[in-house]
């Protein structure tokens, strides 16, 4: 098993995605990146602990590769808004790429390089690449939140349209 951690707005939103996957094993929303240990969402949502929303995701590479990780992420999220994801405001929901080791790094940012070279994307890509640090798991209410209140208006409306792009761009990768 390997593992990586991704930033790309909501962690409800990001695990929902990644939790559909072949060889992925588990998919832990959480935060990353900021200054205060063991913070709450409550702090998190102020934007005064530097972290971002993120999900670890465990997952298995002799059945999916860091490279196809890499594509969902780059394909199921806007990574040329700076601290911004839809509605999502505030430097928790950056898009961020948190590698656990050098290779992870290194691919990271070739892939942004390549991205930003072919001008995919309309406007220059924004997503910090950067070591891991400490993960904190978040509270139990917000794991497998899709899953779980997949009817509420959050995840009807910002989820689902989300969901429905990634299940068929990515259909023949989903367990």
């Amino acid at each position: 098993m390997d593992t990586i951690t991704f930033g790309a707005g909501c962690f409800w939103c990001v695990e929902a995605v990644y939790q559909r996957l072949k060889g992925v094993h588990s998919v832990t929303s959480g935060y990353m990146g900021g200054k205060l240990k063991n913070p709450t969402y409550r702090e998190v949502c102020s934007g005064l602990t530097g972290h971002a929303e993120v999900c670890q995701i465990t997952y298995d590479p002799q059945v999916i590769s860091f490279q196809t990780l890499l594509e969902v992420f780059w394909q199921t999220h806007d990574p040329t808004t700076l601290n911004r994801q839809g509605a999502d405001v505030g430097t928790q929901y950056r898009s961020a790429i948190f590698a656990h080791s050098a290779e992870q790094l290194r691919s990271a940012q070739e892939w942004k390089s390549d991205l930003n070279a072919k001008q995919v994307f309309p406007n220059p890509i924004v997503t910090q690449i950067v070591e891991a640090s400490d993960f904190y798991p978040a509270e139990d209410y917000h794991q497998d939140y899709y899953k779980l209140n997949g009817a509420e208006p959050y995840c009807q409306i910002v989820i689902k349209p989300k969901m429905d792009k990634f299940l068929k761009v990515f259909k023949d990768k989903l367990n």
